[in-house]
C-alpha cells in the first residue's frame, strides 16, 4: 500500500452555522493513517502546514464522503489543488454499486461488526467545551474504521450493508488503483500547488 493515506477531519462548526457554505467551515483536527509508517497522526488547525507535505507525497488519499466534505473544507486552508492528488472516496464506490449512499456506521456494522464511537455533531460540542483530546480520539477511531473497511473491500472486492428488513447483503466494490492513475503515483510527488507565472518573474529581473 506504499504511501497511501487514510484520513478524516472534524470541524469546529456546522453547515447550519455558515449558511451551507463550505468556505465558512473550520477544521478542528485532521487525523491520518500513513501506510508508509503504520502510524496515526493528528493535526490541529494551527498545524495544517505540517500536513500538506505528507498529502503531497501520498500515492493516494482514502476517505469516506471525502470528496464532498473533507477535501472542500481542507481546500479552505490549502493554496494548491487537493483534487490533483489521486483519491479514493469509498462513498462514491458505494453509490456506484447501490445507486444510493450509505452511512459509514452502517457499513462498519454490517461488514466489520463495529460501530463509530460518536458522531460529527458530538465532536463539535466537544470543540465548544474545549475537549480536544476527545475529538482527536474520536477522529482516530473513525480513521481506523475507514482503514479497516478499505482493507476489507480491497481484499474481498465487496462490502456489506443492512437492508430495511434487517438482513445483511453484500455489494461489489473495486478499491484497486486505476491504471490511468499509475503515472501520477510513479512520479512520487503531486504537483498540487500552482506554478509561478514566469512572465512575472522575468519582469523583476
Amino acid at each position: 500500500m506504499g504511501r497511501e493515506i487514510v484520513f478524516d477531519i472534524e470541524t469546529q462548526n456546522t453547515f447550519a452555522d455558515v449558511g451551507n457554505d463550505y468556505r465558512g467551515l473550520k477544521v478542528s483536527v485532521v487525523v491520518i493513517y500513513d501506510y508508509s509508517t503504520g502510524e496515526f497522526k493528528s493535526f490541529k488547525e494551527d498545524q495544517l502546514s505540517e500536513l500538506w507535505p505528507v498529502l503531497e507525497r501520498a500515492e493516494r488519499l482514502i476517505g469516506f464522503n471525502s470528496l464532498h466534505f473533507d477535501v472542500p473544507v481542507l481546500q479552505n486552508y490549502y493554496s494548491g489543488d487537493l483534487l490533483r492528488i489521486p483519491h479514493l472516496d469509498m462513498m462514491v464506490s458505494v453509490k456506484n454499486a447501490l445507486g444510493h449512499r450509505l452511512k459509514l456506521n452502517d457499513i462498519a456494522g454490517a461488514t466489520l461488526n463495529e460501530k463509530k464511537s460518536a458522531d460529527g455533531l458530538q465532536a463539535i460540542e466537544w470543540w465548544k467545551q474545549g475537549k480536544m483530546d476527545e475529538i482527536i480520539k474520536y477522529c482516530i477511531d473513525d480513521v481506523k474504521i475507514t482503514r479497516d473497511i478499505y482493507e476489507f473491500g480491497l481484499k474481498n472486492r465487496q462490502l456489506f450493508y443492512p437492508r430495511v428488513d434487517g438482513s445483511i447483503a453484500p455489494f461489489p466494490v473495486d478499491f484497486s488503483v486505476q491504471e490511468e492513475k499509475q503515472k501520477k503515483i510513479a512520479a512520487g510527488i503531486n504537483l498540487s500547488l500552482p506554478l509561478p507565472d514566469l512572465n512575472d518573474r522575468f519582469d523583476t529581473l
